[in-house]
């Protein structure tokens, strides 16, 4: 039985998120669209786990039922530098009790394998684009491609700082294949010290743990590969 965290108002949508399986997530307009998808989700992330090992991450139960439950649910809310409620404001994403757990080593043995595994394939996903591609900018996007590259970068050492294990934002590199490089290798390098964390902060009015970090990231650079590979 899989266990959904739904996250509700997003930017605009929600996502369920597959807890303790980091970059199994579905998206919908609304909870109930996003928790129908979230059998397809499920497949999916094993097709993907079955292209790089022969490993058995599922119970066969699970295999076989793509059985779901709702555990939780939580409404994302934005809020001022005043920590009032506001229409604009900075979003709260969510925080689930999930997120209180501490790693434990196969955990971090397969975040680290994830987190390998969709750098490949963004660098893989990238590796031809000339400068132009890179830069070209898209109707209705915020980025160009080397943008998305930035953001990535810059996202991944936004966690690492929430939880107060960044280096200084001043030696962020600026460019985007620097920045995957260092940042990533600066991440590689902390997590194994969160073996067994129960450390949880909170800052900017929310909640940040070593799983909610590992979560997180995993998720934002596959969720931005098929966004590049949308505008390709």
């Amino acid at each position: 039985m899989f266990r959904i965290g739904l996250e509700n108002g997003t930017e605009g949508r929600s996502q369920a998120w597959v807890l303790g399986h980091p970059g199994c997530f579905a998206y919908g307009r609304d909870g109930s669209a996003a928790l129908e998808a979230v059998p397809k989700a499920i497949q999916d992330y094993r097709l993907w786990i079955a292209a790089h090992t022969s490993e058995v991450w599922f119970a066969e139960n699970e295999f076989k039922s793509n059985a779901y439950r709702l555990d939780e649910t939580w409404e994302c809310y934005s809020i001022s530098s005043d920590y009032e409620l506001v229409q604009d404001g900075y979003e709260v994403n969510a925080w689930f009790r999930h997120d209180w757990k501490s790693l434990n080593a196969e955990d971090l043995r397969r975040g680290l394998l994830l987190l390998m595994w969709g750098r490949a394939q963004l660098l893989e996903t990238v590796k031809d684009l000339n400068a132009a591609t890179l830069e070209r900018t898209y109707p209705g996007e915020r980025w160009s491609i080397a943008g998305i590259l930035k953001h990535i970068g810059g996202a991944e050492w936004w966690y690492q700082d929430r939880l107060g294990l960044a280096f200084e934002r001043q030696a962020v590199p600026e460019e985007p294949f620097t920045r995957l490089e260092k940042v990533r290798a600066y991440l590689v390098e902390i997590l194994p010290g969160l073996l067994g964390s129960t450390k949880v902060v909170g800052v900017s009015g929310e909640f940040w743990s070593p799983r909610k970090l590992l979560r997180r990231a995993v998720w934002h650079e596959y969720d931005h590969i098929a966004h590049i590979r949308k505008l390709l």
